[in-house]
């Protein structure tokens, strides 16, 4: 296996591809994954698969230029080896509620056990007990002008 790297995806299209399973190729997935938006709708966990994944649409941070708005593009993201899945601050009658993932984190547990944290805004967020840490996020369409380039509290632009 290797770590996630920009050099990953399909070089005709500007499409990453990305796999990670340690800390290096998790980071470089959080940075790519900072400020996407997705719909509680488009998430799904299969058990009897053990894998948790959901659909966003990412704010392509690595295509946009200083005093740019920047694009967006779909993207998939997908955890394998997935043993329970916890969600917070989610209403589970609201299939359409929309969240903002702001960061990934791992915390190891024994014998490469853990759990994945999908930190999204207003502190909802994502737990996912994994037998180890196997995280797959891809782009899958092209891209569309972005409104405006995400911005967060106590920073003149985006992180």
């Amino acid at each position: 296996m290797t770590d996630a790297s920009f050099a990953d995806g399909d070089p005709k299209t500007d499409r990453l591809a990305l796999r990670a399973d340690d800390d290096e190729g998790l980071a470089i997935i959080s940075m790519l994954l900072q400020d996407a938006v997705g719909k509680t709708v488009d998430t799904a966990w299969l058990p009897k698969r053990r894998v948790f994944a959901l659909m966003l649409n990412r704010f392509c941070w690595e295509r946009c230029g200083e005093g740019e708005d920047g694009v967006r593009c779909r993207c998939g993201l997908h955890a394998e080896n997935v043993l329970a899945v916890r969600a917070t601050g989610f209403d589970p009658a609201r299939a359409q509620q929309a969240f903002e993932l702001l960061s990934i984190a791992f915390e190891p547990g024994e014998d490469g056990t853990g759990t994945i944290y999908l930190h999204c805004a207003g502190g909802a967020g994502f737990a996912l007990d994994v037998e180890a840490l196997d995280l797959r996020m891809a782009d899958l369409d092209e891209t569309w002008k972005a409104g405006t380039k995400p911005r967060h509290d106590g920073t003149e632009e985006g992180a």
